[in-house]
């Protein structure tokens, strides 16, 4: 037995954890262990990537398949890291099409949690662009998914949290980029308006995201920084490096901090000093690696256990357009007048997604890092009730703590998805923590 949890280390969780090395190991577990989901490296926030029954290590299934050139079409293996796709490719002139927060991920984890990033709103999700995949399955079949082939398991697998089958390898479009450098401006919205304003109207942005004061009340409610950028061409580059390193965490934190150092006097002077740094670059430009614009917290390592041995829970919730500047409102005045603190408040723009239980939808989405303690959940049900009112949903890989009915209520495919399962016989064979806790 293992003990096993997500990246915010809540809810802390035991089972079984046995590892496939190669893809036909992957193929057989799946065939005959029950309740059983893959794992790659642990950066779902909650319950998602730990087995029902038994939980599968697919991180050795690394191998980089084959790459062309001309259409930028890598074939991976599931378990292959973001990481090392950045190591290889972009200084070759190559760069993901999207990516999440953090490159500590797998191929086979982007493409269950269909991750969304800075450019979604433009660019889609990581399942926009995945040409194919192979799916094993429990019946011993291993099936080849794509728009033209399977296409029900095809966008199902997307964003299926891996509840279909073991995503084995998969082939997706990377794009062409002159540098590893981006060219970030820095807007400044003194409240939760101003910074709907200004990301409604950068359209024409490739990469937007907001950070928000979560704990500012009054008039600046929801004051954020909005941080727009573009892949940097060489003559923008003041640097010879052309495409740098990434820092390698060099910065840590070496055991769990205590408890009482987060709390709402410690977050809110962090966000004022923040806030107000980041106000002296209003409309300035300034060209910036590729991993502090994309993955600012991977330069720290461990750093989870900033928020103690209790762990964090990780919130990201989706609100249609009409009601989402009101709705936000409300939630960020609630979680100001509970004082509960979260470092990382981020607001961005979505549009809708493709796979069958994809995330995205029309609208703003907004991710809260908060400290877990009993009071935090009576406050996250409330947090919910008011999404699934205005129409919104929570984002399964991130999710820990919501209702089987706030899921219900936000995902309008479920019963589709419920049916595919059944239909494939993988109902209670492909089987997480998660999917126990939602009615899956």
């Amino acid at each position: 037995m293992k003990d096993l949890s997500g990246w915010g280390r809540y809810p802390r969780l035991s089972g079984p954890l046995g590892a496939a090395f190669d893809t036909d190991a992957a193929a057989e577990a799946t065939a005959r262990l029950p309740g059983l989901v893959a794992r790659g490296f642990g950066r779902a926030y909650g319950d998602a990537a730990v087995g029902r029954d038994n939980t599968l290590d697919a991180t050795a299934l690394d191998r980089m398949l084959a790459f062309d050139p001309e259409t930028g079409i890598l074939t991976a293996e599931a378990g292959v890291s973001l990481a090392d796709i950045i190591s290889v490719f972009l200084p070759r002139g190559f760069f993901p099409r999207a990516v999440p927060g953090t490159r500590f991920v797998s191929v086979g984890g982007m493409i269950a949690s269909d991750v969304h990033g800075k450019n979604q709103h433009v660019d889609g999700t990581f399942g926009d662009h995945v040409e194919w995949l192979m799916l094993a399955l429990p019946d011993e079949r291993v099936v080849r998914c794509s728009r033209d082939e399977n296409a029900d398991l095809f966008a199902a697998t997307i964003g299926g949290m891996g509840l279909t089958g073991t995503i084995l390898s998969a082939a997706f479009r990377l794009k062409r980029v002159e540098t590893g450098w981006i060219r970030q401006t820095t807007r400044v919205a003194g409240n939760l308006s101003e910074a709907v304003r200004l990301l409604n109207r950068t359209d024409t942005a490739s990469y937007t995201v907001a950070w928000i004061d979560v704990l500012a009340r009054g008039p600046s409610l929801g004051r954020s920084l909005i941080l727009e950028g573009e892949h940097a061409t060489p003559e923008q580059v003041e640097s010879d490096a052309l495409f740098p390193t990434p820092r390698t965490g060099r910065i840590g934190v070496p055991t769990d901090m205590p408890g009482w150092m987060l709390n709402a006097w410690s977050v809110r002077a962090f966000n004022e000093v923040y806030y107000r740094t980041g106000a002296r670059k209003a409309d300035c430009v300034t060209i910036v690696p590729w991993d502090s614009f994309f993955f600012p917290l991977d330069g720290v390592a461990h750093w989870n256990r900033i928020y103690g041995r209790r762990g964090f829970v990780q919130h990201q919730c989706v609100i249609p357009p009409a009601k989402a500047e009101a709705v936000l409102a409300e939630v960020l005045d609630r979680i100001s007048e509970k004082g509960v603190g979260s470092f990382l408040a981020v607001l961005k723009r979505l549009a809708p997604a493709s796979g069958l239980m994809s995330f995205p939808m029309e609208g703003l989405t907004l991710a809260l890092d908060m400290p877990f303690s009993e009071k935090l959940l009576p406050l996250l049900s409330e947090i919910d009730a008011l999404v699934v009112e205005a129409g919104g949903r929570m984002y399964l890989a991130k999710d820990a703590t919501q209702s089987a009915e706030t899921f219900a209520a936000g995902y309008p495919h479920l019963d589709r998805f419920r049916r595919l399962r059944g239909d494939l016989g993988v109902t209670g064979r492909m089987a997480s923590k998660l999917s126990e806790r939602l009615g899956l």
